[in-house]
């Protein structure tokens, strides 16, 4: 979907990005992690052409970017990026719209547009379509935001820091729901933070960024089982696999068996979380249940070697 070609962003004799060459994969969420100053940003810019590289390549679809006006490129191209600018003097519903109008679309279409995405991203179109920004909450705000980013069905998204801005209590629960919204959409997603508990939990494939150049690429498995470096041991840190598990539900371990007599969890509730139950409890195995009914046993083993991310979710039935 989108490959960096020996990439490469140069202010004077110093270098923001150096000798970049990665391949962001179609469907996934990839992840630019690293320290302030590494060149995540600046990466993320280049390929939508916020700013312009000094060498190097990137191609989208087999296109170089250059080749495209970057009006053109962009309006291909969802952005959400952490301080969200909706427009102060327009509603919910016409934020949305605003790529949709741009390209001409029909005025019926983009408003049945706005309600799927409102409702997708969690916010009731009857009750906030008419919403002023001023009347909405940080989180609110940003679910807007992404539903602005995604309202012309753009094939890439780019986040800069999407999360930052928001209070833990809302960060944790807008991940959520935009990891759902990932999985069933499966937009080819690249997205900066530094931070590393967000990077493990959301995304299919993290690229570790130091002082302008890739320190590694794979999998959250890769980097906490198999780092390749000290700066990415010592980046992630000694607790990294604890971490992991905030990003794994308890269905995701489940196991068949008999759940009489344990305390149970929802099949929702994350990994991490169901570990501390289990450690309050005194149980080395809880209950896992789904609207209910039990659906499974998640043993104390079991959190030992996490499994590969999972591609999809009981939400997915939902499509």
């Amino acid at each position: 979907m989108i490959e960096l070609q020996s990439l490469e962003k140069r202010y004077g004799t110093s270098f923001a990005v150096r000798d970049l060459n990665l391949v962001f994969a179609e469907g996934e969420l990839t992840a630019l992690l690293g320290p302030s100053g590494c060149g995540k940003t600046t990466t993320l810019r280049m390929i939508n052409r916020l700013i312009e590289p000094t060498g190097g390549r990137v191609l989208l679809r087999g296109q170089d970017t250059q080749t495209l006006k970057p009006e053109t490129l962009r309006r291909g191209i969802g952005y959400v990026i952490q301080q969200i600018g909706l427009f102060p003097h327009l509603n919910v519903a016409q934020n949305v719209a605003t790529v949709p109008d741009l390209l001409g679309r029909p005025a019926r279409d983009t408003q049945r547009r706005v309600d799927e995405l409102l409702d997708l991203v969690g916010l009731n179109p009857e009750e906030y379509r008419h919403k002023k920004p001023a009347e909405l909450s940080g989180g609110q705000a940003q679910r807007v935001g992404v539903a602005r980013a995604l309202a012309a069905d753009p094939p890439v998204l780019l986040m800069d820091e999407p999360f930052g801005a928001l209070d833990p209590l809302a960060r944790d629960k807008l991940q959520d729901a935009f990891r759902d919204i990932q999985r069933r959409l499966k937009k080819t997603v690249i997205m900066v933070t530094h931070d590393i508990d967000e990077a493990l939990r959301l995304a299919d494939r993290i690229a570790l960024m130091n002082a302008g150049e890739l320190a590694q690429f794979g999998t959250p498995d890769d980097l906490i089982h198999r780092p390749t470096s000290d700066f990415v041991r010592q980046f992630l840190g000694e607790d990294a696999a604890l971490r992991q598990l905030a990003g794994r539900r308890a269905a995701d371990f489940a196991r068949p068996g008999d759940p009489t007599g344990l305390p149970s969890v929802d099949a929702q509730l994350d990994a991490r979380s169901a570990l501390g139950i289990m450690l309050r409890e005194g149980s080395d195995a809880l209950a896992v249940t789904d609207a209910g009914r039990p659906t499974g046993i998640l043993r104390w083993s079991d959190l030992q070697t996490a499994p590969a991310q999972p591609k999809t979710s009981i939400r997915d039935d939902m499509k």
